[in-house]
């Protein structure tokens, strides 16, 4: 991870046919979309992705898929621990990782129950770190089925193993942030993305090496500009009325996620399927009003940015 430049690594969305199989194709063109909007990596096989409705051979194919698909453009991460065993963890660890990714990422719930303490967690973890060789890794405050945050204690003693290259920080307290980035800012092979959007410029600002957000499901190249533009005196006004948007736009974006992402995709891949595996409704003409004025929105933010 390149820690001169912020990138922007979005949580991939899975689009399925009508049967609810993967839409491979689609797939290929949405990952072609992600590119072209100037990502710096991809993080596949995630709960974006509905990694938890997914078989496990279904989250091997949709990673080589990514994979085949970029074909070394930028990095590629995925999820690779769903409960069981240490050893049954490490198993798929590798298993995933022979897909080509370039690192394999650890769902920092997965490894002790909510109950147990946070001491279990950690021995679970360096336990998984030396049954997996050498195989790079990242980890995700995955907040389902429950949040386990990762220490900045924690995370400096992961990283200073040199395995561990990516952290996806959900903890949405800045404070904590800038403690973890201070905790492990040593380390040049690690980068740390924040999710939440909503102190995405002090987060940048702080050091982190970029966001990996689901806003960045509805306006990757908004969010790529964030990164690229945050630091800029030219154009504070510009950098405020972004992080502002997200701000204000919050809870539209996470109420009915994915779905209601996978609709506003349909502007930018007029053909993209809105199916889902979990949760699934329909589009009420209301929600879909808002989403509408939502991309208007955006448009004319994108227009004056420029």
């Amino acid at each position: 991870m390149n820690k001169n430049k912020k990138d922007f690594i979005p949580v991939m969305l899975t689009p399925f046919n009508d049967d609810g199989s993967i839409d491979f194709g689609m797939l290929t063109i949405l990952i072609e979309d992600y590119i072209e909007k100037g990502v710096g990596g991809l993080f596949a096989n995630c709960l974006s992705s509905e990694m938890f409705d997914l078989l496990p051979e279904e989250r091997l194919a949709l990673t080589q898929h990514v994979v085949k698909v970029v074909n070394g453009r930028v990095p590629v991460v995925a999820t690779a621990t769903f409960g069981g065993g240490v050893l049954e963890q490490a198993d798929f660890v590798k298993r995933m990782y022979d897909t080509g990714i370039t690192a394999t990422i650890v769902i920092s719930n997965m490894l002790a129950e909510e109950s147990e303490a946070s001491k279990i967690f950690e021995e679970r973890f360096f336990q998984l770190l030396e049954y997996t060789e050498r195989i790079p890794m990242g980890l995700y405050e995955c907040p389902d089925p429950f949040k386990r945050i990762v220490s900045a204690d924690q995370l400096s003693r992961f990283v200073d193993t040199g395995r561990v290259i990516y952290h996806k920080d959900t903890c949405l307290d800045i404070a904590m942030v800038r403690d973890k980035i201070e905790k492990t800012k040593h380390e040049d092979a690690f980068g740390l993305y924040d999710a939440y959007m909503v102190h995405a410029v002090e987060s940048l600002t702080a050091g982190s090496a970029g966001l990996s957000c689901i806003q960045g499901n509805y306006f990757p190249d908004l969010v790529v500009w964030l990164c690229d533009n945050y630091y800029r005196i030219d154009k504070k006004k510009e950098v405020k009325a972004v992080q502002d948007f997200f701000t204000k736009n919050m809870h539209l974006m996470h109420d009915g996620y994915p779905k209601v992402a996978k609709f506003m995709v349909k502007h930018r891949i007029p053909d993209f399927p809105t199916k889902v595996r979990r949760g699934d409704f329909g589009l009420t003409i209301e929600l879909r009003d808002s989403l509408n004025k939502l991309w208007v929105e955006y448009t004319e933010l994108m227009t004056n940015i420029a």
